[in-house]
């Protein structure tokens, strides 16, 4: 293995020798199987509520919905053994495996999705996810409140193990849909007593791979498999540790010392070490879905006013943050979603580096090289690579527009609680397909929706999601979809594309198998193991 360097290499091995010594006086406890770090605690375990990809890795775990993901990225039978598609592709028929239980003992049964996704469709819940559930029949009215009888919801059980779904319009991408979390089933029952508190060890009932056995905040959650899945047999890893390290460098003396198995998250890589550590043989990349990009909060001036932010993605120069500061290959983004997604649709261009008219504009909207422009603040979360992105952003917007920009560091579950909450005027943000499609990316800025986030709203880009949505003809969707782009990234600039992602993982592959690059990077515990 090639050395990264001598000097980190030992500062690196007494910072993990001093961190041992702090947990020798710890009582012992048997190592887990897999020792997984991410880099911030979970905001929830809550299949309905989660929104981070730190939650819903957790969460994936607990709960299985009707698919599930396999280490390809791809959707595949869950709890449910198999479906009939009618022949206007609008109506599934899932019929649901015998033998599929809840912790407690009790069978999964269909009327448990029923009921569930009444839950993630009622207002009071608060799902940001609930708009995933608007393909369904008459789901989107009864989620906005014009429609109060649940039972004109296309979503009914047929006895206990069948489960017929009936569609708003034909939706390519459902099955995919039916694997991602929010769609899994909960515990009404658990969630009634215990309020709240139902996703802590002591309280939770779940169905999926793996049991929750601990949870000490911000040290340390541990999984147990679970005994009453349905494919047991074929879950490998016992047990399961994951921890919360914000530090990258630390993360990274965890790994070397082999106190940790694994890492996947992308701020985990220390800029200074990034060329270093595309050298190593255990640093895995690869593309995927993901796009890094720029909230505005257009409800708070100076940011109301669309020159404004025009202005502010025109002064972005994105080749320069990924050639100095991320380094891992991504590519500069033009559009929010990542070229090929779906059918191979393709991005109209946005707002790229043009400093003339970015002070032109911003001259337009009265603050002339600047002057009398309002400080305003940039959101970023405590990892390396985002603090050295938040202060080139600053650089870029006082060089070329004259205004300052405040930087505040916000931990992950603060900085989301900003976001919803509009408490904010710039935000760094980022986006993983939930599924292989165009309206993944999209559809969250439609006006309400739990995800936007920016507080836009914008009826003609609302009508052409719609559009899009009923257009069966797949060139004409994705045209439908550019015209909704443009107006998103370039003509109201509520949001700005800065660059597609790598994925990142740190694993040695000729020990850790069932890690597997792709589109979605979604990694399962349960498709690891340990070769023999």
């Amino acid at each position: 293995m090639q050395l990264i360097t001598m000097r980190y290499f030992v500062r690196m091995l007494s910072s993990a020798a001093f961190l041992f010594c702090l947990g020798a006086c710890a009582p012992e406890r048997e190592r887990a199987d897999l020792v997984f770090i991410q880099s911030a605690e979970p905001e929830t375990l809550d299949p309905v509520l989660a929104t981070d990809q730190v939650s819903m890795r957790i969460a994936t775990s607990l709960f299985e919905g009707l698919c599930r993901i396999n280490q390809q990225g791809r959707a595949e039978p869950g709890m449910a053994e198999r479906w009939d598609i009618s022949e206007d592709r609008k109506t599934y028929t899932f019929h649901l495996r015998a033998g599929t239980f809840w912790t407690d003992g009790m069978p999964v049964i269909a009327q448990n999705f029923v009921e569930s996704w009444r839950r993630a469709l009622d207002p009071a819940t608060g799902a940001d996810y609930a708009s995933l559930l608007h393909v369904i029949r008459n789901a989107k009215a009864y989620s906005e409140g014009t429609e109060k009888d649940f039972f004109k919801v296309g979503v009914r059980a047929s006895g206990e193990k069948t489960l017929i779904v009936e569609l708003e319009n034909p939706t390519p991408y459902f099955v995919d849909l039916s694997s991602f979390v929010t769609l899994a089933p909960v515990p009404l029952a658990t969630i009634n007593k215990h309020g709240t508190s139902w996703i802590k060890p002591a309280n939770i009932i779940n169905n999926g791979a793996y049991l929750l056995e601990e949870w000490l905040l911000d040290d340390r959650i541990r999984l147990r498999k679970n005994p009453r899945y349905w494919d047991a047999a074929n879950v490998k890893m016992t047990t399961i540790e994951v921890k919360p390290v914000q530090d990258a460098n630390t993360a990274l003396s965890y790994f070397h010392t082999g106190q940790c198995d694994l890492m996947m998250d992308k701020g985990m890589v220390p800029p200074t070490l990034t060329q270093k550590l595309k050298q190593q043989p255990w640093f895995h990349t690869g593309p995927f879905l993901g796009t890094w990009f720029i909230r505005t909060n257009v409800t708070r001036p100076p940011f109301n006013d669309p020159r404004v932010r025009q202005a502010f993605a025109l002064a972005v120069d994105k080749k320069r943050i990924v050639e100095k500061i991320t380094q891992l290959g991504e590519t500069p983004a033009w559009g929010i979603t990542p070229p090929g997604t779906g059918q191979d649709y393709q991005a109209p261009p946005g707002l790229d580096l043009n400093v003339a008219e970015a002070r032109r504009l911003l001259a337009e909207a009265g603050f002339p090289d600047g002057k009398g422009f309002p400080r305003v603040e940039y959101l970023y979360i405590p990892l390396p690579v985002e603090r050295n992105i938040a202060i080139e952003l600053q650089a870029m917007w006082q060089d070329t527009l004259g205004v300052t920009v405040n930087l505040t560091k916000q931990e992950q579950k603060v900085w989301l609680k900003s976001m919803r909450e509009l408490d904010y005027h710039l935000c760094r943000s980022s986006w993983v397909g939930d599924y292989n499609d165009p309206s993944t990316f999209l559809d969250m800025f439609t006006t309400g929706n739990g995800n936007n986030r920016t507080g836009w709203a914008n009826k003609k880009y609302d009508g052409l999601i719609a559009d899009a949505a009923r257009e069966p003809d797949i060139a004409r969707r994705n045209m439908v979809f550019q015209e909704a782009e443009q107006t998103l990234i370039r003509d109201e600039a509520a949001v700005i594309p800065v660059y597609y992602y790598v994925g990142v993982q740190f694993y040695h592959g000729e020990r850790l198998k069932g890690v597997q690059a792709n589109l979605i990077d979604d990694h399962p515990f349960r498709c690891m193991s340990w070769s023999r």
